[in-house]
């Protein structure tokens, strides 16, 4: 069986999956906060459970997010910053005495929805997770770009392109840069901007209710939102082109983002027409742990 483990900022998820891809069991729990130690025990128990309850052994794959250095071998880039720094395959392999196959989460999400997902019919796949940060993966013909610095669809550590006065100076980014999209488009980004322009301490499903009920101050927020999102996934379509976008991560379960992004990309868009579909990940939450379980794949 295969073994897909999705570690992020909140929520440690787990999934074990047949060779085809029946879904065999799966588990949630906390994260550990800022506890390297304690994050890499919660793995192996969870490893442990699973092919206890199931009677067998399984391959292991991880989705973080971040990446592991080519150069070092340490984990970099991981909003989970107490990951930084860390050996993080080999200790895990260490503890689960077997190899362990780790990539970014929005890969791994990336891989998923070509694999068996929202974009299966498609050559070029730029997958993006909208959730506490902002990454990307791209596949081409089933296969993942990773690059060679390992930061390939990381679109979210750029500047917010063609900005606007409400825009600037930017927010600073955990990566120690300022004004990357990231901070502008992700639920913390939508959450903070809201509380800047109103002084309310909302959460983003709150924010959405309020707009709903016909909240104008959550609508301005709203807007601001989706015409950057507009903005930033525009740059991204002028250098790659793909065939399809697919969203994931808590801000991706909007459902007014697909009928309102398109019509905020087309203008910055260097093209006569722009017609690129947007579709919401079709496993939705739990296509990260799908996608890390899919590192074991055997190739087609």
């Amino acid at each position: 069986m295969l073994i897909g483990i999705d570690l992020g900022g909140t929520k440690i998820e787990a999934i074990a999956l047949s060779k085809e891809g029946l879904e065999l069991t799966r588990k949630r729990i906390a994260t550990p906060q800022g506890d390297y130690k304690a994050g890499l025990m919660a793995i192996c128990q969870l490893v442990a459970e699973i092919e206890h309850n199931l009677g067998q052994r399984g391959t292991v794959g991880l989705g973080i997010p971040g990446a592991i250095s080519p150069s070092t071998g340490l984990v970099k880039n991981a909003n989970s910053t107490w990951l930084n720094g860390q050996k993080f395959d080999t200790d895990l392999a260490q503890h689960l005495q077997r190899d362990v196959r780790v990539a970014n989460d929005a890969n791994c999400f990336a891989i998923s929805e070509a694999i068996d997902g929202a974009g299966k019919n498609s050559d070029t796949i730029f997958a993006v997770i909208l959730g506490t940060g902002c990454g990307g993966g791209i596949v081409i013909n089933k296969k993942v770009m990773t690059g060679r610095h390992l930061i390939s669809g990381e679109w979210g550590h750029n500047p917010l392109p063609w900005p606007s006065p409400d825009d600037l100076p930017g927010k600073r980014c955990y990566c120690g840069k300022q004004g990357c999209i990231e901070t502008y488009v992700s639920g913390t980004g939508i959450a903070a901007e809201h509380y800047k322009r109103t002084g309310n301490k909302s959460k983003l499903e709150d924010i959405m209710s309020q707009m709903r009920l016909g909240g104008s101050p959550e609508k301005a927020t709203y807007d601001q939102f989706i015409e950057r999102l507009g903005r930033g996934l525009a740059s991204v379509i002028n250098i790659l082109d793909p065939h399809v976008i697919v969203l994931g991560g808590g801000v991706s379960n909007i459902p007014e983002i697909y009928q309102d992004l398109p019509k905020k990309i087309s203008p910055w868009v260097f093209s006569d027409v722009f017609n690129t579909p947007i579709k919401r990940a079709e496993h939705g939450d739990s296509s990260g742990v799908r996608g890390a379980a899919w590192l074991w794949r055997e190739p087609s």
